[in-house]
């Protein structure tokens, strides 16, 4: 693999995920989601799910609540010999129009960046499945 990976996912973000008053999203949420991210990564990378050792920077940059449509993104950016530094950002992209009706959602004009990360998983030499 000559290029290092990238990984998407998309999802709503349903009333189960409200933690606090106001239908406000916790941000391990986010977490949970970018630990999905990373395991991808070291999948495609890899070939092994790899595990993750340890966030570099974690910026929560804005709310999410319940009914918010998310667009979560990562890519590794650098590799070491068993390590694998890689970046994140999760956008709103999508909300929910409560008061319009219980139904009623919209897609952004603008994403909305909500998190910015930086984390490193490492796969063992002998986990590797393939060469670099």
């Amino acid at each position: 693999m000559s290029e290092l990976p990238s990984a998407l996912i998309r999802l709503r973000l349903g009333q189960e995920d409200a933690h606090y008053g106001g239908n406000l999203v916790a941000g391990a949420t986010q977490l949970k989601i970018v630990g999905d991210l990373i395991t991808e990564l070291a999948m495609k990378y890899d070939g092994d799910e790899g595990l993750f050792r340890a966030y570099e920077s974690v910026e929560f940059l804005a709310p999410l609540y319940a009914g918010d449509w998310i667009e979560a993104r990562g890519k590794v950016v650098s590799v070491g010999n068993t390590s694998r530094t890689c970046e994140f950002e999760i956008y709103k992209i999508g909300a929910a129009l409560t008061d319009i009706s219980d139904s009623a959602a919209e897609f952004l004009d603008e994403p909305v960046l909500t998190l910015r990360a930086v984390g490193t998983t490492v796969v063992p030499k002998e986990h590797q499945r393939f060469s670099h």
